[in-house]
C-alpha cells in the first residue's frame, strides 16, 4: 500500500509563497496607472505600498523556488524549461526592485522634480509594465513545469488507495 506523502514538502513552499506577491504587483501596477490621473496621494502611496509587498513576496518566492528546484529538477522531463522559468523569475525580480527604487527617487525628489514629474512617472508606469509582462510569462513557465510536467505534483496510485 502506498503512503500519501507529507503536505509540508519543501517542493510545496514555492507554489504556495509564488501567488501573492503576483496579485500585489499586478495590482500595484493598476495603482500606478491611476495615479496618472488621480490626483489623491491614497493611490500613489497604496501603489507604493503594495510594490513593495510585492518585491518582499517576490524574493521569498524566488527563495523557495531555488529550494524546491533541486528536488524538482529530478523529476521532470525537460529541465530547459525550469531553467527559463528561473531566469526569467529573476529578471522579473530585478525589473520590479528597479521600479520600487525608482518610486522611493520619485517620491523622495518630487520637489526638486516637478517639472518632470509626469516623465518619470511614465518611465515606472513602463517599467511596471513591462516587469508585469515578464511576470506573465514566468507565471505561465512555471503552470507547464506543473501542469504539463507534473513538478511538484504528487501522482496517486491508479487505485487511489493511500487515501482509505
Amino acid at each position: 500500500m502506498n503512503e500519501l506523502p507529507e503536505f509540508w514538502r519543501t517542493e510545496v513552499f514555492h507554489p504556495l509563497s509564488v501567488h501573492f506577491p503576483i496579485g500585489l504587483l499586478l495590482v500595484a501596477l493598476v495603482f500606478k496607472i491611476i495615479t496618472l490621473w488621480s490626483k489623491k496621494e491614497t493611490w500613489q502611496l497604496g501603489g507604493s505600498v503594495l510594490l513593495g509587498l510585492g518585491i518582499v513576496g517576490l524574493w521569498i518566492a524566488i527563495y523557495t523556488g531555488n529550494l524546491a528546484d533541486g528536488i524538482v529538477s529530478r523529476k521532470i522531463c525537460d529541465p530547459t524549461i525550469l531553467k527559463d522559468h528561473q531566469n526569467l523569475a529573476y529578471i522579473t525580480a530585478w525589473i520590479f526592485t528597479a521600479s520600487f527604487i525608482l518610486d522611493v527617487l520619485l517620491q523622495i525628489f518630487s520637489d526638486k522634480i516637478r517639472s518632470k514629474s509626469l516623465i518619470f512617472k511614465s518611465v515606472l508606469i513602463i517599467l511596471l509594465i513591462t516587469g508585469s509582462g515578464f511576470l506573465t510569462y514566468t507565471g505561465h513557465l512555471g503552470a507547464t513545469l506543473v501542469y504539463q510536467q507534473g513538478a511538484g505534483v504528487y501522482t496517486p496510485s491508479s487505485d487511489c488507495n493511500e487515501f482509505n
